[in-house]
């Protein structure tokens, strides 16, 4: 039987009267095994359990597996301090000033460690500035206040080690059986506290395919305008977890429904609101569906590939602008990404090095209509060929380019024998050539 407690929600954002019910779930009444859960994250629970202190899995990865999927990571929830966290792991660092949290690697892997924490504006270890928005929350409380100042209900579940039972603390169960996304408490404070909530709501709403509930919904509306004050650095972030989660046509979607898509991509947005070509849009969305699939392959996604494919539509209409004025293909190219990204990163902080290889797939496009003489070698050598390819071919196929162009590129690929890279030889570079010993000299001068 399912255990039931009733309290005071007093750790909830102000605008909610709403008292909660603790709900316990024993072992026999969930489908949560220790078998599903990686070793290095039972590693922490145990240790840390039998240090004493309170520890749970929390958030996704117990969400994720009462779901019956494979969490991507797994966060531990205890009452011991980041301190003393780090004092029980030497394979630990702390970081964060806004959320002080214990990283635990073992291997490739890290354990996310965060210590309960209570939603308490009076405290001195809580920043928020005049309109509500986080900047630092850092006081400590139990598991209960930990619970509700989490985001989303389905969010403030507990997997407690210590019996194996699931604590449901906002009626999390009842809203994953429903597949809806609920805040706990008001939408719209909870937004104002931290605006990137909403973003984290088109991602969940997109991985688990919820619905957003009502007043949820509603507020992004009101409050969307409030992205315009996060730092692009981490608005760079939240779009590559959302375009990068495996589930990313269906987050653009929601995103421009919601209308946030104009808060990461303003000139885009701006261009896609005046109807553009059928096959503008066919690619976008056919470049989404093909980061996805290499997302469930388990092949390697590319941040500079996603933002070529984007904002490609607006690279190539100011290049064909600048052609109009006379500027060739490649210089057109060029200065049409230069110019982009420069407005682009203003809202999103795309670093260099990804934005550089971005403009190399736009400028290689041209390249791959010569496949005469000795240009195809050249451009299979490129660096960045393979990303090249892959996004002229996603042209072919909503008939931007010519098929049979893709085809034929596909083909002359399985024809060639390319040297591994560290086996070319360097530009320049000429092999020692063998200085015969003077005995040997003298020698064949005497034969």
């Amino acid at each position: 039987m399912i255990g039931q407690f009733y309290f005071s929600p007093n750790s909830v954002s102000e605008g909610t009267n709403e008292d909660y019910q603790l709900s316990v779930l024993p072992r026999s009444e969930h489908n949560i095994s220790r078998k599903l859960i990686s070793e290095p994250a039972l590693k922490v629970l145990y240790r840390l359990n039998k240090a004493g202190y309170r520890a749970c899995l929390v958030g996704g990865g117990v969400r994720d597996l009462l779901l019956g999927k494979h969490p991507k990571d797994f966060d531990v929830a205890t009452n011991a301090t980041p301190e003393e966290v780090r004092a029980l792991f030497k394979n630990s660092r702390l970081i964060g000033r806004r959320f002080r949290l214990a990283h635990i690697r073992y291997g490739r892997e890290i354990i996310e460690v965060a210590t309960f924490r209570q939603h308490a504006p009076e405290s001195g270890k809580t920043e928020l500035t005049d309109d509500g928005r986080i900047l630092r929350d850092n006081t400590f409380g139990d598991i209960e206040d930990d619970a509700l100042r989490r985001d989303f209900t389905v969010n403030a579940l507990y997997y407690d080690i210590s019996d194996f039972t699931v604590l449901d603390y906002a009626h999390g169960v009842d809203d994953l059986k429903k597949a809806t996304l609920r805040l706990i408490g008001d939408a719209g404070t909870r937004y104002k506290e931290d605006p990137v909530r909403m973003l984290r709501a088109i991602r969940f709403a997109a991985k688990l395919n919820f619905n957003i509930e009502e007043q949820a919904g509603e507020a992004i509306y009101e409050h969307g305008h409030l992205l315009r004050d996060i730092p692009s650095a981490r608005l760079y972030d939240e779009a590559l977890k959302n375009f990068h989660s495996g589930h990313a046509l269906r987050a653009y979607q929601l995103l421009r429904e919601f209308e946030l898509f104009q808060y990461l991509f303003p000139a885009l947005d701006r261009y896609l609101k005046l109807e553009p070509a059928e096959a503008v849009l066919d690619f976008l969305e056919q470049a989404l569906v093909n980061t996805d699939q290499r997302v469930h392959d388990n092949k390697p996604v590319s941040p500079a590939f996603i933002f070529a494919c984007l904002l490609w539509p607006l690279v190539h209409q100011r290049a064909i602008q600048l052609q109009s004025e006379k500027v060739s293909t490649s210089p057109a190219l060029q200065a049409a990404g230069i110019e982009v990204f420069a407005e682009q990163i203003k809202t999103i902080a795309v670093p260099r090095r990804f934005s550089q290889i971005a403009r190399n797939i736009w400028t290689m496009q041209p390249r791959f209509c010569n496949t005469r003489g000795k240009q195809p070698h050249r451009l299979l050598n490129h660096p960045n060929f393979r990303a090249g390819y892959d996004f002229f071919c996603i042209q072919s196929m909503v008939g931007l380019t010519t098929y049979q162009l893709c085809e034929w590129w596909t083909d002359f690929q399985q024809e060639q024998e390319v040297k591994p890279r560290e086996q070319v030889k360097r530009k320049g570079h000429r092999p020692r050539r063998h200085r015969k010993r003077p005995r040997d000299a003298q020698r064949q001068r005497a034969g």
